[in-house]
């Protein structure tokens, strides 16, 4: 039997047929006329973010191949931001030369930039961000005394994060900002020093880029983390992400034994094998502690997989000021055999370069966010009958080695500095039961360090607080206050200037939020 044939072509044939004529059709009409679409900003990573210092770069996506150059010469940013620019497909990276000024926000604008290789103009694109809030925490002082507080210099708005009942000793701020990590006592008749750990939020969330948007938690939210039942706890080190805190305890039933404890994100106290004598601190790495024991410092795994530190060679200095904001580079004191102190800074492939010898002490240090200078309070001593060490405040040149001398103030030991996360204001503060700070010569030079050139100008001498409105004062002793005085930093390249202060608020200890 001969099979039968099937009529062609079939219905389903010619319906395939005509997608294929179809398809040929645009095909060839695309080839002929070119896509007439706009370029066009697909995404920009900053936008609508609260942007900190650690954020250093933004990116522009686009919809097409960009002439980077035209793209280059029409960005706007208001206000102006000082950048590099770059490229890699159709991506558009731009880097910021320096952290981003807190408390503004910012206009970004691109426009007239081409196509390639069409030529053709670009949709227009609006964007906005803006830096997080200028925020200082400190303690504070006279009738406001052991008391935390948050100031937001941006909103002008201060705030109590500590019940009246707690007297705070210390604190550090979380990474993020939201949180405070504290140690406080009960108050009482007497004054005592049995605290217990505690966190409280600040009210704040900043929305980084490349993170989920959340809502802040409510602001003065108290959490108990660490209670002094069984132990009494000292000091007290908050790891640089937040992970771990590490708290030096003494045993309530044996005195004698002082030990370290580590306290995970759950704050699961685990005790350390590692006996607890001098100061210490958590690494940039979050994996190790450096420990100050006798005259060196020890550099001990926090977690037994923790690889070694970049700075496995630091045993023969006694202190640890500060590390520079990417960690390369530590700021180290060296107690001298004769009584002198030595200031080096040290960085990741063990250069260690010594800044200069004093006979005074070397209070604190920190580094500005391009780790070229560094600032520091150091003491001179003074008198030939009566001892007296005197403290001024100075600003290293990393570059030369040189030495600016900014402020000199009263004899006294507890002097306080921070640095703002934009490196545009210094936060100092100092008993105001002592004479305001005077200005120092600029011959008036400590060691054997040179005399200054293109120094900047000396600050004059701090302003007196108005007292005229204030009530007679009580013959019964008043606690000594302390007063927060705000230093602006202008910064024009290499070259920081240095402004005449102004005073913020009764405290001490204050720190800037990140």
């Amino acid at each position: 039997m001969r099979p039968s044939r099937l009529p062609f072509p079939q219905p389903l044939d010619k319906a395939a047929l005509g997608v294929m004529l179809v398809a040929a059709l645009f095909t060839l009409l695309l080839l002929w006329g070119g896509d007439r679409t706009h370029a066009q900003v697909r995404y920009f990573t900053w936008q609508n973010r609260d942007i900190g210092a650690d954020d250093r770069a933004f990116i522009l996506a686009f919809n097409r191949l960009m002439d980077w150059s035209s793209v280059t010469q029409h960005l706007r940013i208001e206000p102006p931001l000082a950048g590099k620019a770059s490229w890699s497909g159709r991506r558009f990276a731009y880097t910021l030369t320096q952290p981003i000024p807190y408390g503004q926000t910012f206009q970004l604008s691109l426009d007239e930039a081409v196509s390639v290789p069409q030529g053709k103009p670009m949709q227009a694109f609006q964007g906005q961000f803006r830096s997080r809030d200028r925020v200082l925490v400190y303690l504070g002082s006279g009738v406001e005394e052991g008391r935390l507080i948050l100031y937001n210099l941006t909103l002008q708005q201060k705030t109590f994060l500590s019940p009246p009942n707690l007297r705070v000793f210390d604190f550090q701020p979380y990474p993020a900002g939201d949180r405070i990590l504290f140690s406080a006592s009960e108050r009482g008749e007497q004054m005592s020093f049995d605290p217990q750990l505690y966190t409280v939020t600040t009210g704040l969330h900043f929305n980084a880029p490349d993170r989920p948007r959340r809502q802040p938690r409510p602001i003065g939210e108290l959490s108990l983390i660490l209670d002094n039942s069984d132990y009494q706890n000292l000091r007290f080190q908050l790891a640089n992400d937040g992970s771990k805190i590490v708290v030096q305890r003494v045993n309530r039933l044996q005195p004698m034994e002082s030990s370290l404890w580590l306290l995970d994100r759950n704050f699961q106290p685990r005790r350390l094998n590692q006996a607890a004598a001098g100061d210490f601190r958590i690494a940039p790495d979050n994996q190790h502690l450096i420990i100050a024991q006798g005259q060196g410092l020890a550099i001990v795994p926090l977690v037994p997989e923790s690889k070694e530190t970049a700075f496995d060679f630091l045993p023969q200095y006694g202190m640890v000021l500060d590390f520079s904001r990417d960690g390369r580079k530590v700021a180290v004191v060296k107690f001298n055999p004769n009584f002198s102190r030595s200031l080096y800074v040290v960085n990741i492939f063990g250069t260690h370069e010594e800044l200069l010898t004093v006979n005074g002490s070397i209070l604190a240090a920190q580094f500005d966010p391009s780790a070229e200078h560094l600032y520091v309070i150091l003491t001179r001593i003074e008198g030939d009958e009566t001892y007296r060490e005197v403290p001024y405040l100075g600003l290293f040149d990393l570059k030369t080695k040189q030495l600016y001398k900014l402020k000199d103030f009263a004899p006294q030991q507890d002097l306080y500095l921070s640095l703002s996360p934009d490196g545009r204001t210094l936060a100092v503060d100092y008993a105001e039961g002592h004479s305001s700070p005077d200005t120092i010569d600029n011959s008036d030079l400590y060691g054997d360090t040179a005399p200054l050139e293109g120094s900047p100008d000396l600050l004059g001498e701090l302003p007196t607080p108005d007292t005229s409105e204030a009530p007679p004062r009580s013959e019964q002793p008043q606690p000594q206050q302390h007063q927060i005085w705000l230093f602006p930093l202008e910064l024009n390249q290499d070259k920081i200037t240095v402004g005449m202060p102004e005073p913020l608020a009764p405290g001490l200890q204050a720190r800037w939020l990140p």
